[in-house]
């Protein structure tokens, strides 16, 4: 048995196989070719050798689970021997005289884009299945073996670190647990592990080592620790623990439905966070008041290039409907420091925390922030949107925003597109100069909400990135309560509502103090919202 010990950023224990999350190498560029018909031929081969694997993968999953779970691979070789999508790539190679891998590329966008914007939820599925089909082509054409990014069972998900747009990509359904080398309490990896619910252990260091990839593995998130190969002694003992926990998960959901409101009276809106889409079902199901930060730079992480505005409709419509009038606060794009997408071009920088991102790349280039607000306030018709502004250091950018809005809906009214009027507008109190000012914003403003993380690392001028800081990242810092309570205070002055959609607002051991600040909403993972409602209901 090996043992690793790290720094653990959600609790629990998770027992599975160790996967290392492995990066594709491959870049895919446009080059002519002289001789298109070997092109077409290099293209069949590599689908050939595609069908065999998935023919083999096939035969694994019927032992490993079953027949009916096999499906998607028969679906899989279907969707490769498809002649629409095979006369595509040898249309493309042929009139463009272009490479099989650029071809490959474009026919799976094309039909993923097609399969995305049917009405259909069946084939909507399908979108990814085809780019999952191309990816596995591509992977031959380009010599770097299948490219499997994660396994097709059930796993502790083991890697260096993983990035934010890494982790968007993640089956979740498959992940059991985390292990990192590096990264810390404030990472996308922590934050991911959080929102999910799922133990993870970080900082483990290079003794994790890819050797492991495929061994037995326990995570004790409630200690730091990973066991590797665990004796039988071990394993007993993390068996009884995760069954302790999962017994005392149980008891929480029996406060589903029950309101929040402590023992004296006092009541506080509970929302989650979420990143995409696919986690309002984890909001429903651990019965969030409402949605207090919906992180939208999330889809322009998950594209390759901006996205557009009936893209971005889409979304926006679909989670407003699915929280059927509960309050979805929506944060403008908050893209750069440690969220870099590669199709914005920005410039390296020395210190990218006190860069070009957030709120600062929405007034410098208005068409992407135009296009963003246009989605919003569509999509407000469908249910309770606000929105909400990162990064805000000035009155004067609030002016700027407003003045930005009221184009947009001038353009909207000049096309008769509908959309609503009273859109809710929130800013992010985050910087020590928003605290300091924070009496003249909420005059400009509906409401705040705290970006603790943020708040933290610019109050005390330590990156929240760094693992070597951590013994010096102190979030219950008196400076950073301090702030947290102007901001409450001057907010109240002038008769706006507060909360906190940072890290802090899950931290039990602050909620009561939050609660003496009159904070009024907490946003929390959707997994935490249930022990907060504990918490809040044992306060005085």
């Amino acid at each position: 048995m090996i043992t690793l010990t790290g720094k653990s950023v959600f609790g629990g224990v998770s027992i599975g196989k160790l996967s290392f999350y492995k990066r594709n190498q491959k870049v895919i560029k446009r080059t002519h070719v002289d001789d298109v018909e070997a092109e077409c031929s290099r293209f069949q081969d590599a689908k050939a050798e595609a069908v065999g694997q998935l023919k083999e993968l096939y035969d694994k999953a019927i032992e490993d689970v079953g027949e009916a779970n096999a499906m998607i691979f028969e679906i899989h070789q279907m969707m490769l021997e498809d002649l629409d999508y095979i006369e595509s790539i040898e249309n493309i190679i042929r009139t463009q005289e272009v490479n099989a891998e650029f071809a490959v590329a474009t026919t799976a966008d094309n039909f993923a884009q097609m399969f995305a914007s049917m009405d259909d939820a069946y084939m909507q599925g399908r979108a990814a299945d085809v780019k999952d089909v191309s990816e596995r082509v591509l992977d031959i054409l380009c010599g770097v073996g299948e490219g499997v990014k994660q396994t097709d069972e059930l796993s502790i998900i083991a890697a260096d670190d993983l990035a934010p747009s890494e982790t968007v990509q993640l089956d979740k359904s498959k992940v059991l647990g985390f292990a990192t080398m590096y990264g810390s309490s404030n990472s996308h990896t922590a934050i991911l592990a959080r929102t999910m619910n799922i133990p993870a252990v970080i900082g483990l260091g290079e003794a994790l080592s890819q050797d492991y990839d495929g061994k037995m593995a326990v995570i004790d998130g409630f200690t730091g620790t990973l066991y590797i190969d665990p004796d039988e002694e071990t394993l007993t003992v993390m068996k009884e623990k995760r069954a302790k926990d999962l017994e005392q998960k149980a008891l929480l959901e029996q406060l589903k439905g029950k309101e929040n409101v402590t023992k004296s009276g006092q009541k506080i809106n509970v929302y989650a966070n979420i990143g995409n889409v696919s986690d309002v079902g984890a909001v429903l199901k651990n019965d969030a008041g409402g949605i207090g930060l919906f992180r939208s730079e999330f889809l322009y992480l998950e594209n390759d290039t901006f996205p557009t505005e009936e893209q971005q409709f889409a979304v926006y419509k679909q989670v407003a409907e699915n929280m059927a009038g509960k309050k979805v606060i929506i944060r403008t794009l908050d893209i750069g420091a440690d969220k870099q997408v590669d199709y914005f071009g920005l410039d390296k920088e020395d210190n990218p925390a006190l860069g070009y991102r957030a709120i600062r790349i929405c007034l410098t280039r208005t068409e992407i922030f135009k296009t963003q607000l246009r989605a919003l306030y569509r999509a407000a018709m469908f249910g309770n949107i606000s929105i909400m502004f990162p990064m805000i250091i000035s009155v004067g950018e609030i002016h700027k925003i407003k003045a930005i809005i009221a184009e947009v809906k001038a353009e909207l009214k000049a096309e008769g597109i509908p959309y609503r009027e009273d859109v809710e507008l929130g800013v992010m109190i985050e910087t020590p100069a928003s605290v300091m000012i924070s009496r003249e914003l909420a005059k400009e403003v509906d409401y705040f909400s705290v970006g603790t993380n943020d708040l933290t690392q610019y109050t005390l001028a330590i990156d929240r990135q760094n693992s070597k800081l951590d013994e010096f990242y102190d979030p219950h810092h008196p400076a950073v309560l301090a702030m947290i309570k102007m901001a409450a205070d001057n907010a109240h002055a002038e008769g706006k509502w507060i909360g906190i959609c940072g890290e802090l607002g899950a931290d039990l051991e602050l909620t009561e103090e939050f609660l003496k600040m009159g904070l009024d909403e907490l946003s929390v993972s959707p997994s935490m919202v249930l022990p907060l409602r504990k918490r809040i209901r044992e306060c005085e």
